[in-house]
């Protein structure tokens, strides 16, 4: 399939592959991936509205002044994207995928999905995370610099370093022993 019509609706894709592609100006509403590979393609103007994507691998992808609102990923390779160059990304739903090599600087997010993630290496610096949920991810080596994570949920989630002082903790919630690693951003010492 080449994806040359302009508007799709309530579509079923399957299978599809493209790679280093660029796909511009398209809509798809309420629509469905399933198994589908766009490694290293450009998304340029698109919008994807309330569509879901299940086990695709969107490696790479550049969302150029594209549009995401309330798209769900499941079991999908997310990895490698720079969200930052999208025009607008609202309540986007990750469960079971890998994001590693991410970046969401900057980024406006509350009320994000990020379910049983490998969440990998990924910049949050100065995202607004507030309400998120994140149970049960993987975050090694994720940066979080003053990041709102108000009323967010890490119960489960491993591997971060959330430095306290430097990040928006407000009704957060964590559970032990992971959330002992809190207390490494603090000049204290524990025996």
């Amino acid at each position: 399939m080449d994806l040359s019509k302009d508007v799709y609706y309530q579509e079923k894709f399957a299978k599809l592959s493209h790679t280093k592609e660029k796909i511009h100006s398209r809509v798809f509403e309420d629509c469905e991936f399933n198994g589908c590979s766009f490694i290293d393609c450009t998304f340029e103007n698109c919008k994807f509205l309330n569509c879901a994507f299940n086990e695709c691998n969107l490696t790479a992808i550049i969302p150029l002044k594209s549009q995401l609102i309330e798209v769900k990923f499941s079991k999908c390779k997310v990895m490698g994207i720079d969200w930052t160059k999208a025009q607008k990304i609202t309540e986007p739903n990750f469960s079971e995928c890998q994001i590693n090599y991410s970046n969401f600087k900057l980024l406006k997010l509350p009320k994000i999905k990020m379910v049983k993630c490998e969440a990998k290496e990924i910049d949050f610096i100065e995202t607004d995370l507030s309400h998120g949920n994140f149970t049960n991810t993987d975050f090694e080596k994720s940066l979080f610099f003053k990041t709102n994570l108000t009323g967010a949920d890490f119960r489960g989630a491993r591997n971060y370093f959330i430095d306290v002082k430097t990040n928006t903790l407000k009704g957060t919630r964590f559970a032990l022993p992971e959330a002992l690693s809190l207390l490494n951003g603090l000049d204290i010492i524990i025996e």
